[in-house]
């Protein structure tokens, strides 16, 4: 899955004149007296490619060190909560009420490795989770493992990786970020002792496995400048991790690695991966000395992912892939020698049916696809007849199959939709005998049956449909003077999966919509869909957003005074783009760590992920690619025209958008647009990455902020 990232810089002309930003204070639209805007100091940078000069005003603030951008950073900062003062209150009765909602001590379903059952579980009022296990059977006493709360004393971000208990459970490899940048530190626990023990691996991926003589770690290492995951190396408890050696070394550019121990505990692998190609390398789990060979060699277009099926001489490997069929199919291999020449197809490929998972079991194989929109989850037996079916009834839902069954069943099901909370399902694989497990808990006065889902499918300009899904309050007999907000995503073939949000409930609850438009860049609709909202395709993405937020106006969905978008990351793109296409549409935005610097960004292979995304973008180093991301770049294309109401964020340590994209982005559209009464804010936070603040209750606080400004400009109508 490819990751969105940011850029050393951007592009556009200098600001024209007719923007000026005086001393005296403008009456903002929450009825405050604002304070003059903070003005980056423009410092010209000159830009050429393809004979093409593009001046930046405001490249110099991807200078991290320099004291003057944290000055104007903190100042941005200062600024927006002047001008949300009005909205304080509202801010806290929000958080409060997010906070409210949680369960205070709610627990995961647990999963079992060996004999013990594995699980998480929060504390009441504690930002991190519990990670603990019963050995035996869960009515054993509870061994608390990690407490993420102790790891994270002392740091103003805290991530922990998933855990791995090593095979016999005697050993639990860990890492952590306190930084937000994603290196993380890899320890290890005696848990017979309690004990850490002194292996310390610094700057590592998230990712790691063991091997089956409970001794050997597998771990994976970044490009220090880039953070393309790039190297695997070999640890043995005890060792000097300085000595490790490297296993594997991915040097095409375009790639990152990343480690694989299949659910039947036989194999490990080696995954290497860009956005169009994909190759494995495998390694019998008990010979850890052994070399990683390859199952079939990379071929530029063609993908494939592995599960391991247990069963006689090694097994036989389960291999998804879209050779011979844009949409996918199944086959299988002998585990023994799984090249390409001995693939044998046991589901096909099909038209409507877009082929997403397959997950191996001893007898048996689950597979989830997707049809109109919706998933679909199917058992089929080993030669890939179909025995049963799993229906779900809500017009639009989020499906999958839970990777953490045993290989030995049962079937293990995550479903949620928006009206639903996520659910673990288990179900019998020969009886078909369905129970649930586990649901998330919320807190107070939820009941589904006070909201509704809808599905509708807005006309595209071109013909095409696109799938809008939409949630509010029960009850309502018209929305035509309702507030809307507008999600969307659009990029690297990910369904914008229409998940249970709990906090979501504080906007529905005090009258908005809110609705998913499953635009052309995601796999919603199959390949087809990905491929036409990428590279030079990729205007479709915005064209459908536009064209889905009218369909909603048209339908009488919601108020068109009120109409409001919402984005991250190559969302913010998406919303970046469509307010240069169609400012006039929306009433305000929220652009969360927006990738708006595209064209700069993709012009510089030195800085994290660039090169792995040619594929989904394109390269620019080509006239003609060129061309096309001046075109739609949200930071090339600002105008002197009326901008909605828009608040923007940052992470300082973002590894995947640079906190200098957001912040160029809005220094432009403060030098440029032409009605500055409409507020314009950025929120820089200094303790995080890309995915905001860590911890479950401080989180929330950006939650806040959003909603806070949403429901005050929707409230006020400005």
């Amino acid at each position: 899955m490819g990751e969105i990232k940011g850029g050393a810089g951007a592009s556009g002309a200098v600001a024209p004149a007719g923007a000026s930003r005086g001393a005296r204070p403008e009456r903002g639209p929450l009825g405050a007296a604002r304070p003059a805007e903070p003005a980056a100091r423009v410092r010209p940078s000159r830009l050429d490619q393809h004979g093409d000069v593009r001046i930046d005003p405001w490249y110099w603030l991807n200078e991290r060190e320099n004291p003057e951008v944290r000055a104007h950073l903190e100042a941005e900062n200062r600024f927006l909560e002047t001008c949300l003062r009005p909205a304080a209150e509202l801010r806290a009765e929000l958080e409060a009420e997010l906070a409210a909602r949680l369960a205070p001590e709610e627990t995961t379903a647990p999963y079992r490795q060996g004999d013990a059952w594995y699980y998480s579980r929060f504390r009441a009022g504690a930002d991190y989770e519990l990670f603990c296990r019963r050995v035996g059977t869960l009515e054993a006493p509870e061994e608390v493992l990690l407490d993420g709360n102790e790891l994270a004393r002392g740091h103003a971000h805290f991530q922990l990786a998933a855990p791995v208990p090593s095979p016999s459970g005697r050993f639990l490899a860990f890492a952590v970020d306190v930084v937000g940048r994603r290196f993380y530190t890899l320890r290890v626990l005696d848990l017979a002792t309690g004990q850490l023990l002194a292996d310390r691996i610094e700057n590592v991926t998230d990712g790691f496995v063991w091997a089956n003589d409970d001794a050997t770690l597998f771990y994976a290492r970044q490009d220090p400048a880039t953070l393309r995951s790039r190297s695997v190396h070999r640890h043995r408890l005890g060792a000097d991790p300085g000595a490790d050696p490297r296993v594997y070394d991915e040097r095409d550019e375009s790639f990152w690695v990343s480690l694989v121990r299949f659910r039947s505990g036989r194999f490990l692998a080696i995954r290497s991966a860009q956005t169009v190609t994909t190759e494995y390398r495998v390694l019998d789990a008990e010979r850890p000395e052994g070399e990683f060979r390859i199952v079939e060699p990379r071929r530029r277009g063609r993908e494939y992912e592995l599960d391991h099926q247990p069963g006689e001489d090694g097994g036989r490997f389960l291999i998804l892939t879209n050779d011979g069929a844009r949409d996918f199919r199944l086959m299988v291999a002998p585990a023994r020698d799984p090249g390409r020449e001995t693939w044998r197809e046991l589901v096909g490929a099909r038209p409507g049916v877009l082929l997403e998972q397959a997950l191996a079991f001893d007898g048996a194989i689950a597979v989830r696809e997707r049809v109109d929109a919706l998933p679909r989850l199917s058992l089929l037996d080993r030669e890939g007849r179909t025995l049963r079916q799993c229906v779900f009834a809500e017009a639009a839902y989020a499906a999958a199959l839970d990777p953490l069954a045993e290989v030995g069943g049962p079937l293990r099901i995550v479903y949620s939709s928006p009206t639903t909370p996520r659910t673990l399902l288990e179900e019998d694989l020969s009886s078909g005998a369905r129970r649930q497990l586990h649901r998330a808990a919320v807190a107070g006065s939820f009941a589904p049956e006070d909201y509704r889902t809808e599905r509708t499918w807005a006309p595209a300009r071109d013909g095409s449909r696109i799938p809008v899904t939409l949630v509010a309050r029960a009850g309502r007999s018209s929305e035509r003077s309702a507030p809307l907000l507008l999600a969307g995503y659009g990029a690297y073939g990910l369904a914008y999966e229409p998940h249970f949000n709990p906090n979501l409930l504080s906007l529905l609850d005090r009258g908005f919509v809110f609705a998913i438009a499953h635009v052309r860049g995601g796999s919603e609709l199959g390949r087809a869909w990905c491929d036409e909202g990428r590279r030079l395709a990729k205007r479709n993405t915005f064209d459908d957003f536009v064209d889905a937020a009218e369909h909603l106006v048209g339908t009488g969905r919601c108020d068109p005074e009120r109409l409001y978008a919402i984005g991250g990351s190559a969302g913010g793109l998406l919303i970046g783009a469509v307010l240069n296409q169609r400012p006039e549409l929306f009433h305000g935005a929220v652009a969360n760590v927006p990738f708006v610097d595209i064209l700069t960004t993709m012009l510089d292979p030195s800085i994290p992920l660039t090169t792995g995304e040619y594929d989904e973008w394109g390269d620019p180093r080509d006239p003609a690619v060129y061309a096309y991301l001046k075109g739609y770049s949200p930071y090339d294309n600002v105008e002197p025209r009326a901008y909605p109401h828009l608040l923007v964020t940052a992470g300082f340590h973002d590894s995947q958008v640079q906190y200098w994209e957001p912040a160029k982005w809005v220094a432009k559209l403060r030098a440029t647009r032409n009605d500055p009464t409409r507020l314009l804010l950025l929120r820089t936070n200094f303790d995080a990455g890309h995915a905001g603040s860590s911890g479950r209750y401080r989180r929330l606080a950006d939650v806040a902020l959003q909603y806070a400004f949403l429901l005050h400009l929707a409230r006020r109508g400005d």
